[in-house]
């Protein structure tokens, strides 16, 4: 999960100084990052909810790749690293939750974000630790406010928009350098070339590694560009130049045949 090239690397926004506890389980921390900012890998003994009032975001795990548009927002559980890439400008919100408070969910869960959801995350104070709350009744909200973002959090529509990545390292190259350019139609054998691997190994790999064959990867992959762009309101025919598709007619029929709708049934307004 290195920085991809051309981007601002900065270190980890201080989780230390919103560590949940029992007096205060739910802590809420806000930052508006630019684009091509890329937040280094960090990891914390307790879980998050991660969102952005405005502009999408992708966060990486070992496991694998999630995009977080506006209208979704990412469950990472405790001690999981990740690293987080701004994909456009953004104001990133982030609420870690005390443990015992959490879903016993083992791996990362992209949420639809409910209005009350949304609400319930926006009105928790985001002062540091080291400064007074600029809430005075900020604890006494916040333990008010848990169980019921805990209950929207666990009736939340789960959404799979996840780009899983494998463990080898040819491979793992192959499937970055599609994520940087999703646009690009270069055959699996010209990309197993590339990383200097025969197109049956590379097949092969996709199969041991990530549990499917390289176009249902590759089709993830596009899904996972897409997505966020139709949350955005850009139009579908420009979305589907943007994932390498010659016509509109092919991009929303891959479309379909992956999600059962059509394209603009994604397009969302933003949120004010």
């Amino acid at each position: 999960m290195n920085a991809p090239p051309a981007t601002t690397v900065v270190e980890p926004l201080t989780p230390h100084l919103y560590a949940p506890d029992a007096v205060r389980p739910l802590r809420a921390k806000e930052h508006f990052l630019q684009a091509d900012t890329f937040v280094e890998l960090h990891v914390h003994p307790w879980p998050q909810l991660t969102f952005s009032t405005r502009g999408v975001i992708r966060l990486s795990t070992q496991d694998g790749s999630y995009i977080v548009p506006p209208s979704r927002a990412l469950w990472v559980p405790a001690d999981v690293p990740h690293s987080i890439t701004l994909i456009e400008d953004a104001e990133l919100r982030t609420v870690y939750v005390h443990s015992w408070l959490a879903p016993p969910w083992e791996r990362c869960e992209v949420l639809e974000i409910s209005p009350l959801m949304r609400a319930l995350m926006l009105a928790l104070d985001t002062t540091p630790d080291g400064r007074a709350p600029a809430d005075p009744q900020a604890p006494h909200r916040e333990r008010m406010i848990a169980p019921l973002l805990i209950d929207e959090i666990e009736r939340a529509t789960q959404i799979r928009i996840d780009v899983p990545l494998p463990a080898d390292k040819r491979l793992r190259q192959l499937c970055e350098t599609l994520l940087r350019n999703p646009a690009d139609r270069a055959t699996l054998a010209e990309r197993a070339t590339a990383i200097g691997a025969s197109e049956r190994t590379v097949a092969r790999l996709f199969h041991h590694q990530l549990g499917m064959n390289w176009q249902q990867w590759r089709q993830q992959a596009v899904m996972a560009h897409a997505l966020p762009l139709l949350a955005r309101g850009m139009a579908v025919s420009q979305v589907a130049t943007a994932c390498g598709y010659a016509t509109d007619s092919a991009f929303c029929a891959m479309f379909k045949t992956a999600t059962g709708r059509s394209p603009t049934a994604f397009q969302h307004k933003k949120p004010r």
